[in-house]
């Protein structure tokens, strides 16, 4: 089935035969590792003084409770007052995720966290639906695309090259193996981590940037 299709280093990720992208120096970044890229979807102030890049998959169980009992939190204290910025990326752990993450890429702005949010708040009804496309779709269609767009993004090759392309930069740069993985200013994380730890990183990030 579609969402059991594992995607490896070995196999689609090294077929591409696309260059990498271009890292872009933007206000905020410290290292060469917190250097944005282009395309990347930033929620937050560009002179924030803190950077998680977050590596998610939008059929990771772990991620969508980072979305739904974390993250909430940090926009609030953190995100929403100009002290840290959220930069999303995909790392899709199957083909369902890759064509979500594909579709949701053709939303802008605000509209494309707030769909972000939608996945990860119903993830388990769409991702295990018995048509988890149509269910993507109907999503899609609540959030604004209409059929025709939702069926030009969910089957958009290139788009899902250009995620395929993102994963292999993850691993370069930050050795992603699994989701979420969070950088916070440089600091690797992996796991779901409770506001109250996450925000303890934060703190520490802040007193250092």
């Amino acid at each position: 089935m579609l969402r059991r299709q594992i995607l490896t280093s070995s196999g689609a990720l090294l077929a591409l035969a696309l260059g990498l992208p271009r890292l872009v120096a933007l206000p905020g970044a410290r290292a060469a590792e917190d250097a944005l890229l282009d395309g990347d979807r930033i929620l937050g102030q560009a002179d924030a003084g803190v950077t998680i890049i977050e590596y998610a998959s939008l059929t990771c169980p772990h991620c969508a409770t980072f979305h739904r009992g974390t993250l909430p939190q940090v926009k609030v204290n953190w995100i929403d007052p100009g002290k840290a910025r959220l930069v999303y990326r995909h790392y899709p752990l199957d083909g369902l995720a890759l064509r979500a993450a594909a579709l949701s890429n053709c939303f802008e702005g605000e509209r494309y966290f707030s769909f972000l949010d939608a996945l990860f708040e119903g993830q388990q009804r769409w991702a295990s639906a018995a048509d988890p496309l149509a269910e993507l779709g109907r999503l899609a269609r609540l959030a604004g695309l209409d059929q025709a767009r939702v069926d030009a993004c969910i089957g958009d090759e290139a788009e899902m090259n250009r995620i395929l392309e993102g994963m292999k930069v993850a691993q370069k740069t930050h050795d992603v193996q699994s989701t979420p993985t969070i950088i916070v200013n440089g600091r690797k994380l992996t796991g779901a981590m409770s506001y109250e730890d996450f925000d303890k990183v934060l703190q520490d990030a802040a007193a250092k940037s």
